[in-house]
């Protein structure tokens, strides 16, 4: 996709140049498509810009996630790079509020819905927006926040999702949690009763990541820590019935996790010999909500200082600032960049007149329904970024 990117730049700065070259005044001239008109424009300085007027929506359930920022950046830079300027929307974690604006977007002649749905734990307003998507003859790509009915995507030959496999970021953190703990036991057991202490902050009840990653996480670390010898982990909390804190917002936040930390700390600390001693976290956005807390009573704070691991999922560039700096001990790469990358390839499709899955054979693709899965990553600071 990159490739075919800067070759379609290249093509266009090269044509700016020959007009220049010619003395001539600033020109443009269009090609209609079946997607679109795109038009390359030539200025004074040489430069030149394909633009296209096909009118892309893009929803985000809220732009204050710091990992959907990231990919809303990366969206925007290669989009504007394909000709296109996206109108983005922010549903600020209220699902009425998206499917109003999906409905304005249609109405005022939206080519295409890019939508990062904000509930989860029902497929209706997925089904309503595909619905919409179908009596305007817009095509519709669901993603990150995974529509988990394959039917609603089965409905409708123009809807596709882009994102990860939820269970995989859940799997390679408890892999991650386990091998550390099983290299760094007796570091990490503070009061040296055996058992190592954690507490996890859950993004979102009924949201697929965040169950997947918050039973793998546990399951696979316990797994690790049998076989290596040593007991499973343990609740900070034995008498809660469920082992996790929610953000009952379900915006997966820092604060969310601050708050709770902020609390928790107050009983459960190397004073009473009950310290938290692991940090479990859905996202990264928590996972520095919770650093946040720890470094104002004294860990995390770099070198010389107690350090409690705390692991996120996402590897955003602030936790990877924390991991560098020793006051995060890993996460799980969803990779910003690479969704926007596998999005716009189904945006280049449609811009084009093609199928929408048509170019996806680089991929990986559910076999039984139109999902494509950008893969995670492990990262504690020595991978490669």
């Amino acid at each position: 996709m990159k490739k075919k990117l800067a070759l379609l730049l290249a093509s266009v700065m090269a044509i700016g140049m020959l007009a220049g070259c010619g003395g001539a005044p600033a020109s443009t001239a269009s090609t209609a498509t079946s997607g679109g008109t795109s038009t390359a424009t030539s200025t004074e300085g040489g430069t030149a810009t394909a633009t296209s007027d096909l009118q892309v929506d893009v929803f985000y359930y809220d732009f204050s996630d710091v990992y959907i920022s990231s990919v809303r950046t990366a969206m925007d830079e290669q989009l504007k790079a394909m000709g296109i300027e996206p109108k983005n929307w922010d549903a600020a974690g209220s699902q009425p509020t998206q499917t109003d604006q999906v409905k304005t977007a249609i109405t005022a002649g939206s080519d295409l819905l890019i939508v990062n749905i904000v509930e989860t734990s029902t497929s209706d307003p997925a089904k309503d927006i595909v619905e919409a998507a179908r009596a305007a003859d817009i095509p519709v790509i669901f993603f990150n926040r995974e529509v988990a009915d394959n039917d609603v995507i089965n409905s409708y030959e123009k809807c596709a999702f882009v994102g990860t496999n939820a269970p995989d970021a859940g799997h390679m953190q408890g892999e991650m949690i386990g091998e550390y703990l099983l290299a760094n036991y007796d570091a990490v057991d503070l009061n040296g009763d055996g058992t190592i202490s954690y507490v996890l902050f859950k993004g979102q009840e009924g949201n697929a990541e965040a169950e997947a990653r918050t039973q793998y996480a546990v399951e696979d670390a316990n797994k690790l820590l049998t076989e290596g010898g040593k007991p499973e982990l343990a609740y900070y909390d034995a008498s809660a019935t469920t082992k996790y804190l929610v953000d009952t917002a379900g915006k997966w936040s820092a604060q969310a996790a601050n708050d709770y930390m902020v609390s928790l700390l107050g009983s459960y600390n190397e004073g009473n010999k009950n310290m938290v001693e692991l940090i479990i976290c859905n996202n990264d956005g928590m996972a520095e909500g919770a650093i946040s807390a720890l470094q104002n009573v004294g860990y995390n704070n770099g070198e010389g200082t107690t350090i409690i691991p705390v692991f996120g999922v996402d590897a955003t560039d602030s936790a990877k600032a924390l991991i560098k700096a020793g006051n995060m001990t890993g996460s799980i790469k969803q990779d910003a960049v690479g969704m926007a990358t596998t999005i716009n390839t189904l945006v280049k499709n449609v811009q084009d007149g093609a199928d929408l899955m048509a170019n996806t054979d680089q991929f990986v693709v559910d076999s039984d329904v139109d999902k494509i899965r950008v893969p995670y990553q492990m990262y504690d600071g020595t991978s490669e970024e």
